[in-house]
């Protein structure tokens, strides 16, 4: 009989947790947040104070919610956790606060989706450790102050400029971009997680997943655990570099990491529009995909690797998404 959906959901969440680093020198991967980071904690330790408030941005799954937990343990104080869409209203916001104890960290996950008046209310508790709520409405309204205890407020947002620029600058302790991590870094990553999960892994085979990972450690976590299936499934104790290539291919992830829609772009810019420029909208109707998907989900690889381009006219391909994709360039640039 199998398992409930929701098991299998609330399983793979805790085995997800389970990869995450627990101690600071676990934590592999952008060193000069690291350091960063460290002074501002020993020194709030130092002082026996709670750490500043705090901003972390970047793309998904490079390390933003691991950071905050790592920074609760080291201050030794407990971490709630939450996320911008969770906090609907005013009131919500009201309740979170004035239940935490003094030193406690509040985490903010996607705190660019927080409703614009939740986030006025965070100005002063942020700055003051007072909470500023009106009560009732029309001529009977009052406002009424609560004071807060110390707490500090990590957040982390995809989208920083979403962000209003007087919630970025209370961030005191420091805003911090996680950038991508390169090839070498993932292969550890990989590896540390191969013992954690105790699956064995050849040294090549890692070094494979590791290419395909696009540079992030959420997606290369996640390539060991199907590896590791394939390689269970087919009575292997071991991955090797075949099982992690035949467990790519069953997931349409070439070798340099793109997915089958990374490829179906391409060749439609290619193919339909011969190699470009062509329009978001035009594009879109194309690959019947709607064009926040395309900008925010395929393009940001796509011109990271460098395969495709963004001009005034529309999207370009470029010689090397011809090159990929086994097509011959165009003799003359693409305007």
């Amino acid at each position: 009989m199998s398992r409930p959906k929701n098991n299998l959901i609330r399983e793979d969440k805790i085995l997800d947790q389970t990869l995450r680093p627990q101690k600071w020198d676990e934590y592999i991967g952008q060193e000069l947040i690291k350091r960063n980071l460290k002074i501002l904690i020993d020194a709030a330790a130092e002082r026996n104070e709670p750490v500043e408030h705090l901003l972390f941005y970047g793309p998904a799954g490079l390390g933003k919610t691991t950071l905050a937990y790592l920074i609760a343990k080291e201050m030794n104080r407990q971490i709630k956790v939450t996320s911008g869409p969770a906090i609907e209203r005013v009131g919500d916001l009201a309740s979170i606060l004035t239940n935490l104890s003094p030193g406690d960290i509040l985490f903010i996950d996607e705190a660019h989706r927080l409703n614009k008046m939740v986030e006025e209310i965070l100005y002063p508790a942020m700055e003051s450790r007072s909470l500023d709520i009106i009560i009732g409405k029309g001529p009977s309204a009052r406002s009424i102050q609560l004071e807060l205890p110390s707490f500090t407020l990590i957040a982390a947002t995809t989208r920083i400029a979403l962000l209003s620029s007087p919630l970025r600058s209370r961030f005191s302790g420091g805003t911090f971009r996680l950038d991508f991590y390169n090839h070498e870094e993932i292969k550890k990553i990989i590896l540390r997680s191969a013992a954690i999960l105790n699956t064995e892994i050849e040294n090549e085979a890692a070094e494979k997943i590791a290419k395909r990972s696009r540079f992030t450690p959420r997606i290369a976590n996640n390539l060991l655990k199907r590896s590791r299936d394939y390689a269970q499934i087919h009575n292997q104790s071991l991955i090797d570099i075949e099982a992690a290539v035949k467990a790519m291919e069953l997931l349409e992830i070439d070798e340099a990491g793109l997915t089958a829609h990374d490829r179906q772009l391409l060749k439609n810019i290619i193919e339909k529009f011969s190699g470009g420029p062509v329009g978001l909208q035009t594009l879109s109707a194309a690959l019947s995909e709607d064009e926040a998907t395309i900008e925010e989900v395929y393009e940001p690889y796509l011109i990271q690797l460098g395969f495709i381009e963004r001009t005034s006219r529309g999207r370009v391909a470029t010689p090397h998404a011809y090159t990929h994709l086994g097509k011959k360039p165009p003799q003359k640039p693409l305007m």
